[in-house]
Formats: structure tokens, sequence, C-alpha cells
């Protein structure tokens, strides 16, 4: 279920303070001797300048496996192993990696209240209190004065009223469970679930990360561009490339609907490719989004790795089904999946609008026109599906292309 791994130590008094790098050791990795060879990594899968790269120190840590499936994750009872992932996913949820609308940070930020501060007492804790350490219950940029003024301004549908109360309301409504066992770990174990299963709803929930930059749409009268920098996020589930800056996903792709390659040209950068279906003006085409990242070929190989993992499963479903998979004793029927989160303007939805993408057909031909019908890949490299697969779209002779 969990896995250790090596991460460049945030410094507790810089919160600014991004790691560098993170890595999943596998069964055969020799914690020390990677530890040992932690600058020669930082320097070949990052753009960390050299004085950081000699200061910067690793950290060891117990860590959620990235290839375990979200639903074993609910099956688990042992109350201490439901602390470390609750911590873990609380982490990732109060620095904006997990991204989360509003009202769900408000939903976890109330379980966290329930798990430090007890049951909801009238009166106790006010919204004065939480207001002192807002940033333990909810991701720093919404605890920012003003920042629904500016989300206003942008257009992010920010909802009226102070975080505070918005927390406070939701802890007020946070559900108590009567147990026989010791009530306390007993609701203790109810609430960890309670968070876990909220966080399955994020699509990119038990991700790895990975650094990188896209490109930005060409604005202005001067066409002015640049880069971006992107967090891009890959589980069992598929892929989303996220806004650093912005808290929020710029696209997000399941497996099935992606092809994907990498390059590593010697005298240029480190590219991950990601082709997938689009639209130019209502007209079907392939879309073709390049992340720059010397990560690269870690991205590549993780997202191949994923795909074998979900092909492995699904054959072995079948031979489960008819043998009947013995189950514990008192433990509890798989949960059913949630849906995803699909709100309007929600911080989990794509963005494509904000990524500058190459338009094609096969060839790498820009086009105007192109008929809808997909039967191959640019790339070579594909979670293969049957019916709903991706495909790109073929050029028409009939058809203009530019």
């Amino acid at each position: 279920m969990a896995g250790q791994g090596y991460s460049s130590e945030p410094d507790r008094g810089a919160p600014a303070h991004v790691a560098l790098t993170e890595v999943q050791l596998k069964p055969k990795h020799q914690p020390y001797k990677l530890g040992r060879q932690w600058p020669e990594l930082l320097l070949r899968f990052t753009d960390a300048p050299d004085d950081d790269v000699a200061t910067d120190e690793p950290s060891l840590q117990f860590r959620r496996n990235v290839f375990f499936p979200k639903r074993r994750e609910l099956q688990i009872h042992d109350e201490e192993v439901l602390r470390l992932l609750y911590e873990e996913a609380k982490g990732n949820v109060l620095a904006a990696r997990y991204p989360c609308d509003l009202e769900d940070c408000e939903a976890l930020g109330a379980l966290v209240c329930r798990v430090q501060l007890g049951p909801y007492q009238p009166g106790q804790p006010t919204a004065c209190t939480l207001r002192e350490k807002l940033d333990s219950f909810l991701p720093a940029h919404l605890c920012k004065r003003g920042h629904r003024l500016f989300a206003a301004l942008r257009g992010r549908a920010a909802k009226a009223g102070t975080d505070e109360q918005g927390l406070l309301n939701a802890y007020r409504k946070v559900k108590e469970v009567v147990s026989s066992d010791s009530e306390r770990e007993a609701s203790l174990r109810t609430h960890y679930r309670a968070y876990l299963f909220k966080c399955h709803e994020l699509p990119f929930y038990g991700c790895a990360f990975f650094h990188g930059e896209v490109d930005k749409p060409a604005q202005g009268f001067l066409h002015r561009s640049g880069r971006k920098p992107v967090t891009v996020a890959i589980n069992l589930e598929g892929v989303h490339v996220i806004d650093s800056r912005e808290k929020h996903v710029l696209l997000g792709l399941r497996f099935q609907e992606l092809s994907w390659d990498h390059t590593s040209p010697e005298e240029e950068e480190s590219v991950l490719w990601l082709e997938f279906d689009g639209n130019n003006e209502g007209t079907p085409v392939n879309k073709l989004l390049k992340v720059y990242s010397k990560q690269a070929e870690l991205m590549s190989s993780l997202i191949e790795y994923c795909i074998e993992l979900n092909q492995a499963a699904e054959s072995a479903a079948p031979q489960e089904s008819l043998s009947g998979p013995a189950s514990a004793p008192g433990s509890s029927p798989p949960p059913t999946q949630r849906p995803q989160l699909r709100r309007q303007s929600s911080v989990v939805c794509s963005r494509i609008q904000h990524l500058s993408t190459i338009d094609y057909v096969e060839e790498g031909e820009q086009i105007k026109r192109v008929k809808p019908k997909r039967t191959t890949s640019f790339f070579g490299r594909q979670l293969s599906m049957g019916q709903g697969s991706y495909t790109v779209v073929q050029p028409n002779e009939n058809l203009e292309q530019s």
C-alpha cells in the first residue's frame, strides 16, 4: 500500500520553497546509495541552480504508493494506516497540489477541524478562532485577504462571505457516528475515511508530481507569448497538467484519450508530447501539447507502466469474478466509484483555451478542415481499448488543407 520516496526537504520556515524533485523508490533501490547520488539526480532531472543542488538535502518519506488502487484503499480498516493516508492527502490539499473548488476545500477543512478540534460545539470555536489558524484548514491561496475579490474579477465565480464563516458552517454539518468501539478511535477512523473518500472525487488523487513548462497562447497585438510553469500529475487513471500559479487544471486526459511520446535531443530541451482529440472552430482536429521538462523521460515511463498495470488488472478481473475473490471476515464490500467533479468553471475541468497546442493531421500537416473519422495515431505509443480509443484524424483529399 505504501512506498518509500526521496524528496527535497522543504524548509518549514519558508513555505514558498518547493521540493526540487521527488522519487518513489522500488524494492530493489538502496536508500543510502540513492541519497549519495542525489546531486546527480537533481542535475539530470531538474533545472535547479548549482547552488541549490549543492545545498539540497533529500528526506526519506513514507508515502502512499502511486500504484495502489483507490478501490482497495477504502477497504483499509487500520486506523494508523488511515491516518497516514489522511495526513498525506491533507498536505497535498493544503499545498494546493490537489486543486479543489472552494466548497470542496471547506468540506475537507471541516473534517480537519473535526479531527483536530473534536465534535462541533455551538459557539466554540468562533469564526475569529478559526481565522487565527485558517491555513491549517484551507489552502494558503484561499486564506489571503482579497482572494474572493480578485477571484470574482477574474471570473472564478467566488461565493460571497468570509472564508472562516464558510468553514465554520461546513464544520457544523460534519456528521458524528455512534459506534460500539472506543468512541474517539472509531470516530477518528470514520473521519479519516470520509476525508479520503472526498479526495477520491479528485481525478488526480494519489498521483506522482513532475515539474515542467508549457507554451502560453499568443496574446495581444504583438503576439506576446512565453511559457507558464505547470505540474504534471500522473496516476492510474490518467494525466493532468496543472497550472502551478493559478491552481487549476489546464488539461486532463484519461489514458484511452491520449497518445504520447518524449524526445530528449542532446542540444535541445526534453519534451513530453501529449496528443488528444479537440476541435478548431467546431471542426474535429488532433491537438498536440508540448510539455518542456527534464523529467519527460520519467513521465513517459510512468505513463507506460500505469497502462501496463491497468491492462493486467483488466485481464485478471474476469478470472476473479469466476472464482470469487476471498474476502476477510467482517470486511465491507468495495465502495462504488464516486463520479468525478464536473461543476461549471470547476478548477478540475480542463482549460484548453489557456494552452498553446498544434492542430494537425497525419504527417504533422496543419489543417483547416478534416473529416471526423479517426483510425490511427501520430505517435505509436497509446492505450488501445477498442471502441472509444484515441485515434488520429485522417486527411481527406476533397477537403482543404493549409
